[in-house]
């Protein structure tokens, strides 16, 4: 190539605009509803990185329509999470813009506890939960599905209270020991988290069963339980959403050796239900897998049963003392399942049966999504009626999404 050419090039080469970057990014958050919705909402960020110029782990800023700056999470899934709130029929904007952001107040977090056998403990603003790991499987104790840990206080509670809990186990035993079982006593009821100490307690049974929304594969009416989980990767973990994946051991169903049952459960900020995507890999035909609540024996009169939800007022581990009732509920938005009642016919560790949803003719690796949830009548939701229009009011949301528009 001649010089000049060369040179001609390298001119036209220079004119070329440079390729131009926002300096802020407007995400506006549409709702058509004519009802306020306050909830987490995703934003694609990789279109906000590339309309700003930023690399994946560039430092950004996003503020409201004050021109407050409000807190935000990055999840393993490339989403930019933001909490809105959006009038009736009403649009909330959001700028975004390079910058080093505050730091945030975290309101949704969780952890493995090997403290406590393993226990994998998950809270946001409202409420909190718990499954059981490996440790306890090898001890014996039957404890299958999800736990519940009530709460009325915002103020992120799990890590204290098993502190608080394990802290003081050595001085209530050797108090007991030393046959001072008055003193162990009242050390225990200031300390343990199974009682209320203004701030919620742990007085939701599970035991052998699916406790609050876990999954079970079936053999015909029968839920094949399962145990604790083998393995687990904490994917987000804070400040507005929680998630973990959970893999459990291998199970042998109807000549299928090696079934093996995975969960990712993940939890928004100010919401009352989980979400819930179980798959099963192993399985040589299709199968029923079921989802729900456990119903105890001290009330089964109180269970709901919906076209696409089951819910229960659940009377707690001690019904004449704690004169209160714990909402639970497993949601079913894609409407493909059908709910039902499965009872057993000798009771025992105060399980009556199950209220569930049963999915028909599962095939092996499928995503079954649904959600998981409970409330607390000393918190925010005070009857088993309000809790029902909670729960309709979730499933309005989900089939009818806010709008997320980004320029």
């Amino acid at each position: 190539m001649k010089a000049n050419s060369i040179l001609a090039l390298a001119v036209c080469a220079l004119l070329m605009p440079l390729k131009s970057f926002a300096q802020e990014v407007t995400i506006t958050v549409t709702n058509d509803e004519k009802c306020q919705r306050q909830e987490v909402v995703e934003v694609d960020a990789d279109a906000v990185f590339q309309k700003l110029g930023l690399a994946k782990d560039g430092k950004f800023i996003v503020k409201n329509a004050l021109g407050q700056e409000v807190g935000y999470q990055l999840t393993y899934d490339g989403k930019l999470l933001i909490d809105a709130s959006v009038r009736p029929c009403g649009s909330a904007v959001f700028t975004v813009k390079p910058g080093i952001p505050q730091p945030m107040k975290v309101f949704v977090t969780g952890k493995q506890y090997p403290e406590r056998v393993d226990d994998i403990a998950w809270e946001n603003d409202r409420t909190a939960y718990r499954v059981y790991g490996p440790a306890l499987q090898r001890s014996g104790e039957r404890a299958f599905g999800v736990d519940v840990w009530l709460k009325n206080t915002p103020d992120l509670e799990v890590s204290k209270r098993y502190a608080t809990e394990l802290g003081n186990h050595s001085q209530i035993e050797a108090l007991k020991a030393a046959g001072k079982t008055d003193e162990a006593f009242q050390v225990e009821i200031a300390t343990t988290y199974h009682f209320d100490h203004g701030y919620g307690l742990d007085c939701y049974k599970v035991g052998p069963s699916l406790g609050c929304g876990a999954p079970a594969l079936m053999d015909g009416k029968e839920l094949i339980l399962p145990y604790c989980y083998a393995s687990y990767k904490i994917l987000d973990n804070g400040p507005l959403r929680f998630t973990v994946e959970l893999t459990y051991n291998p199970t042998e169903i109807k000549g299928d050796k090696n079934v093996v049952e995975h969960r990712i459960i993940s939890l928004d900020k100010g919401s009352n239900f989980n979400k819930a995507v179980v798959w099963y890999d192993g399985l040589s035909k299709a199968r029923d897998v079921a989802a729900g609540v456990v119903v105890h024996a001290e009330d089964t009169e109180s269970v709901v049963l919906g076209k696409n939800f089951v819910q229960y007022a659940d009377p707690t581990d001690n019904p004449s003392k704690q004169n209160f009732q714990i909402f639970v509920a497993t949601l079913f938005p894609e409407g493909d399942v059908t709910t039902t009642k499965l009872m057993s016919k000798k009771p025992a560790n105060g399980i009556a049966g199950h209220a569930v949803g049963v999915l028909k003719n599962y095939k092996s690796g499928n995503r079954f999504t649904y959600y998981f949830g409970s409330a607390w009548s000393k918190n925010d939701v005070r009857t088993q009626r309000e809790w029902q229009l909670r729960i309709d009011e979730f499933l309005e949301a989900l089939a009818t999404p806010l709008h997320v528009n980004v320029k």
